[in-house]
């Protein structure tokens, strides 16, 4: 018999409309939970991931995210739909501005700024690791693409701001839209790499568009991955390829769940210190969880 119950919510990230974006799974008051049912909660939800609000002695709140298949240690998504409820809930003073959010990762900060349209969550991620590069005649097939859908020959390298993202740079819209996902070989392969998951992006008129990919019991394509975004952002600017700092990302529109989110690199000193990832959200399921 259930003896446990959790306020619960749902939220759609990087949007304004209910249903588009990315759906966050929210568990409130979760300090008691263990990890073997914070990750059964997460495939119940069978979600991209579900977010668990804790209690934390570091921050105003610690945030444990999870996919169906392991816990991650950053990620977009959840923190802006995360931020956006515990706002909703006045759980911390509708005054304050900024809040300091204990992930896995590390402390992060997160910025609420009142807009012409509503609150926007700005989560900055950390500064950019680029990490081991790859082989195009590994990786490629394994999305149904060859070398010649690479942008320009860039490498394609793993880049984490909190959680370690491949980085595919494609040079046009019809390379994104051909992609035929191998999630057998992409899982295998995955093995003996160092990224989580694979981010697939274009440049489009100084912004990107792009799809992000991950094998079961994961969700195949996670209409939008804010960490992903992050690090794309410091891709693009390491290798200069778009001069601006400051740029929309769209991801979702392959799933009819287009999504968008406000990208701004951070630099001092001529290096990169992190990246702001900002987006709307709103709620679109309410209720309780019994375990």
């Amino acid at each position: 018999m259930a003896n446990r119950k959790y306020p619960f919510s749902q939220v759609d990230a990087f949007t304004q409309v209910p249903l588009l974006g990315n759906a966050c799974a929210i568990i409130l008051d979760a300090d008691d939970l263990s990890y073997s049912e914070m990750l059964a909660i997460a495939r119940e939800m069978n979600l991209s991931e579900t977010a668990f609000v804790q209690q934390s002695s570091k921050a105003d709140f610690k945030f444990r995210y999870f996919t169906p298949a392991e816990e991650i240690p950053l990620a977009g998504h959840p923190t802006i739909a995360t931020v956006h409820r515990l706002l909703e809930l006045k759980k911390f003073e509708p005054t304050k501005s900024l809040l300091k959010i204990e992930l896995e990762a590390g402390i992060i900060n997160v910025r609420i700024e009142q807009t012409d349209v509503g609150h926007r969550i700005v989560m900055q991620q950390l500064a950019p690791k680029f990490l081991k590069t790859y082989d195009s005649k590994e990786i490629m097939p394994l999305f149904g693409l060859s070398k010649d859908d690479i942008l320009q020959n860039h490498r394609l390298q793993t880049v984490s701001t909190g959680t370690p993202m491949l980085m595919i740079p494609l040079k046009d819209r019809s390379a994104l839209d051909r992609i035929r996902f191998d999630a057998s070989k992409f899982a295998q392969f995955r093995e003996t790499s160092d990224f989580f998951s694979a981010h697939l992006f274009v440049i489009d008129a100084g912004n990107t568009t792009a799809r992000h990919f991950c094998p079961p019991p994961d969700v195949l394509e996670d209409p939008f991955t804010g960490s992903a975004t992050g690090a794309m952002a410091c891709y693009l600017k390491e290798y200069g390829i778009l001069e601006t700092s400051e740029f929309i990302a769209y991801q979702g529109s392959h799933l009819q769940r287009p999504g968008e989110a406000f990208v701004k690199v951070l630099s001092k000193d001529g290096g990169m210190i992190g990246v702001e990832v900002a987006g709307y959200a709103v709620t679109c399921l309410v209720g309780e969880l019994s375990i």
